[in-house]
C-alpha cells in the first residue's frame, strides 16, 4: 500500500440552513445582517487522512452524515468550513443515476457521464461499448433512461465509474439494487481495483464492509464517532446498535492476542498424509476476546470435540466434530439462544447455527448462577488454507427479536495448514465422486 495520501481532510464541516417558512428565504436576501434560519450541522470537524491503496468504509446510522461527507470528497458539494484536498480523478457512485439525464437515453447518458468525469472524446468513443456489455441492459441502451429500473440504473452508472480510470472510487450503497449476478460483477471489480485504487465504501452489510475493507470510520451524528480497523469498529458498531435495541448494555472490553497459545497434541508426530491433507490446526479458547453485551450471562468457554468428548486440538476436513459453547447465567434466563459463526480472515461468514428452532416449542429455563452448554455436531467442511474464527454468541428471546447477552468475536481461532480446496468458499465431503465413459 502506498504512502502517498490521496485524501486530506481537516476540521472539515457541512451545514445547511433551515427555514421555518418559505417566505423567510425572501426575508433573509434583504435583511441580511439578520437570520431568518437555523444552521444543521450535517458534517461537523472532520480530520480524515486517507492515503492510496486503502480500502475505507464508512458506516453509522441513516442521518449520521456518511452522504455528506461523501459528496464533499466527490466535489458535488461545497464544504462550510474546513479544508479538503483530494489528488486525482473521483468516480462517485452516490445516489442512482446521479448526473443523469432522464429524457436521455442510456447511450447519451454514458457519453455525458463519461466527459463530466474526465473522459475526451476519444476516449469516450473508444470505451462506449465496453461500457455498454459491461452494463448489460441490452437493447434499452437506446431508450430513454426514465423508463429505466433501478437496477438498470445501477448498472449503467456502475459501468460508466468502472472504465474512467479513477483514482478514487466511492460507493453508496448502488450495489445494494439490482441482480445477484451484476452485483457479483460489481464486487469482482472492486477487489480488482483496491490493487491499485482508493475505494470509499458506505454499506449496512457488515459482512460486505469486513470482506471489502481494511479501514472504517464509525460516523454518528456527523462527526467521526471512531476509526480503526474494519473489523474492530464493525463490531464496536454492532454492540452499540444492540444496545439501542436492549436498552442498556455492558461493554465487555477486550484484546486481540498477538500470538493464540497452541493447545500440544500427543498425536501431532503419529499424523502424516499429503501435501494436500485439510489439517486444522485449533487454538485455545480467549477470554479476553473482543466482546460486548448485556452481561446477563456469559460465555465462558468454547471447544472442539470428537465423538468421544475429548477435546481436538487438530481436525481435518470432511470429519465429524462437535462445537461446544459453555456458558454461566448471571441472571435467570427464560429462553437462552446459544449459536456460533465460523468466519474467514476477512470477517466474512461461511456458516453457522443457533439453538434456536431446536427448542423453541420447549424452552429451557436457566436459574441464575448455573452453567449451560450448547454442542453443534457436523461434519466440517474442507477448508481453504488460512486463517479462520468462531464468533460465539448468547441471547435470549426469539430470533427476530432477542436480547444479547454476550457476543465473543474471535472466540476460538484456528489455522487450515493445507488444503486441496482451490475454488470457492469451502469444500463440502463428496459421498461419490465418478467419471463414466459411455461407449
Amino acid at each position: 500500500m502506498s504512502s502517498e495520501v490521496v485524501i486530506q481532510a481537516s476540521a472539515l464541516s457541512k451545514a445547511y440552513l433551515i427555514y421555518a417558512k418559505p417566505q423567510d428565504r425572501l426575508k433573509q436576501m434583504l435583511l441580511r445582517w439578520r437570520r431568518y434560519y437555523r444552521e444543521y450541522w450535517a458534517v461537523q470537524n472532520i480530520d480524515l487522512s486517507i492515503t492510496r491503496g486503502q480500502t475505507v468504509a464508512l458506516i453509522g446510522r441513516n442521518g449520521s452524515g456518511k452522504s455528506t461527507l461523501l459528496q464533499m470528497i466527490a466535489g458535488t458539494l461545497q464544504p462550510s468550513a474546513g479544508s479538503l484536498k483530494v489528488v486525482g480523478r473521483v468516480a462517485p457512485l452516490l445516489e442512482l443515476g446521479a448526473g443523469f439525464n432522464p429524457e436521455f437515453t442510456g447511450r447519451e447518458n454514458v457519453r455525458l457521464s463519461a466527459a463530466i468525469l474526465g473522459l475526451t472524446d476519444a476516449q469516450i468513443a473508444e470505451r462506449e461499448a465496453s461500457i455498454l456489455e459491461f452494463s448489460g441492459i441490452g437493447d434499452f441502451v437506446d431508450q430513454p433512461v426514465k423508463t429505466y429500473s433501478s437496477g438498470m440504473y445501477a448498472r449503467l452508472a456502475f459501468a460508466v465509474a468502472a472504465h474512467v480510470d479513477a483514482d478514487v472510487l466511492i460507493v453508496d450503497e448502488i450495489l445494494a439494487v439490482g441482480d445477484a449476478a451484476f452485483a457479483q460483477k460489481c464486487m469482482r471489480y472492486i477487489r480488482k481495483f483496491r490493487e491499485q485504487g482508493t475505494i470509499l465504501f458506505v454499506s449496512h452489510d457488515i459482512a460486505a464492509v469486513n470482506a471489502l475493507c481494511d479501514h472504517a470510520i464509525w460516523m454518528d451524528k456527523g462527526r467521526i464517532r471512531q476509526a480503526g480497523t474494519a473489523k474492530d469498529i464493525s463490531l464496536a458498531y454492532q454492540a452499540s446498535l444492540q444496545a439501542e435495541s436492549d436498552g442498556q448494555t455492558l461493554f465487555i472490553e477486550g484484546r486481540r492476542r498477538e500470538v493464540p497459545t497452541l493447545v500440544k497434541d500427543a498425536r501431532r508426530d503419529m499424523i502424516s498424509g499429503s501435501d494436500k491433507r485439510n489439517q486444522i490446526e485449533v487454538f485455545e479458547f480467549d477470554p479476553n476476546a473482543p466482546s460486548f453485551g448485556a452481561g446477563g450471562a456469559k460465555i465462558i468457554d468454547v471447544r472442539i470435540l470428537d465423538r468421544n468428548g475429548s477435546i481436538l486440538p487438530l481436525i481435518e476436513g470432511g470429519e465429524e466434530l462437535t462445537v461446544e459453547v459453555t456458558c454461566k447465567a448471571h441472571n435467570e434466563l427464560y429462553s437462552p439462544i446459544v449459536g456460533f459463526l465460523l468466519r474467514d480472515r476477512l470477517g466474512q461468514n461461511i456458516f453457522g447455527d443457533n439453538t434456536y428452532l431446536s427448542h423453541s416449542a420447549t424452552p429451557i429455563a436457566i436459574p441464575a448462577g448455573d452453567t449451560f452448554r450448547a454442542q453443534f455436531t457436523f461434519q466440517m467442511p474442507y477448508m481453504p488454507s488460512g486463517d479462520y474464527s468462531i464468533a460465539a454468541a448468547l441471547a435470549e428471546g426469539t430470533q427476530n427479536e432477542h436480547r444479547q447477552h454476550h457476543w465473543v468475536d474471535d472466540a476460538l481461532i484456528f489455522h487450515c495448514r493445507s488444503s486441496h480446496v482451490t475454488h470457492g468458499i469451502i469444500g463440502l465431503p463428496m459421498a461419490d465422486i465418478q467419471l463414466i465413459h459411455e461407449s
